[in-house]
């Protein structure tokens, strides 16, 4: 996890703000909706903003991943079924270009290397 900032006060503990991004994560209620138990939400967007920006999450899955099962290495990855991801009713009317502050690159639809599962 990133240092405490230099400037300002020191950081709300980080194992409180991970929660109420996981628990926004699962489910789906807007920011402003965040139970008072993990904080004030602008501190928990706020701080999940950063994060993705500074690639401080994508460090956090290559962790995970360094301990996952060796057979498949690299190739490891995380898929969620769509039959059980919803989205919210405001999420109707997402603006139609990106925020510009992101790069495109991590934008990017992630390519499988095979389907994760097969009907037949």
């Amino acid at each position: 996890m990133p240092a405490h900032p230099r400037q300002g006060h020191r950081w709300n503990d980080h194992r409180v703000v991970i929660e109420g991004i996981l628990f926004r994560t699962r489910t789906g209620c807007p920011w402003r909706d965040l139970p008072a138990e993990f904080g004030n939400w602008s501190t928990v967007y706020g701080r999940h903003r950063r994060w993705s920006l500074d690639g401080t999450w994508a460090q956090v899955l290559d962790a995970l991943r360094a301990g996952c099962d060796e057979a498949e290495g690299k190739a490891w990855t995380v898929a969620a079924d769509a039959t059980v991801v919803r989205a919210h009713q405001h999420a109707a009317g997402a603006r139609h270009e990106p925020a510009r502050d992101i790069d495109p690159a991590r934008l990017a639809v992630a390519r499988l290397s095979a389907p994760a599962r097969t009907r037949g």
